[in-house]
């Protein structure tokens, strides 16, 4: 019986892992801790996310209901990329994306470039997509070559 209790205990313990870590908490120092070390002159929303206009671009700037056409590469913190774009960029109605870029597109005009740091709230949240861990903080340059 007390091998029993003994391995149902860690068990439990075992299980209490990352879990309980507050992603929310860890983005926002880990983000912070990037545009430090990086030297970004980034400032951050309300909802957390942080930005970079580098070129505000002369173009029109896109709405919530726009199409856009952005050439992009989106990698984590560590510098590891995950996803890019050809420089032809890729299409995407702004309602159909992760909310970091439906907000940090939208600092951009037509021709503007920059960064997004999104905290996995505003990406894929505490449980990953495909090759993107839960609770990921992510970065991406961005160049806003069309508002369709």
């Amino acid at each position: 019986m007390k091998k029993v209790l003994f391995v149902l205990a860690l068990v439990v313990f075992a299980s209490c892992g990352d879990d309980d870590v507050d992603y929310a908490v860890k983005n926002e120092q880990d983000i912070k801790a990037y545009v430090e070390a990086n030297g970004l002159d980034a400032t951050r929303s309300e909802s957390g996310l942080y930005y970079v206009v580098e070129e505000e671009g002369t173009g029109e700037r896109p709405t919530i209901n726009s199409s856009v056409t952005v050439a992009y590469k989106g990698y984590f913190l560590d510098g590891d990329v995950f996803d890019e774009s050809s420089s032809e960029g890729a299409t995407f109605p702004l309602q159909r994306v992760i909310a970091g870029w439906t907000e940090g597109i939208r600092y951009f005009k037509e021709g503007g470039n920059g960064i997004l740091l999104v905290p996995a709230a505003l990406a894929y949240g505490d449980a990953g997509v495909s090759g993107i861990p839960g609770g990921s903080a992510l970065v991406f340059e961005v160049n806003l070559l069309e508002v369709n």
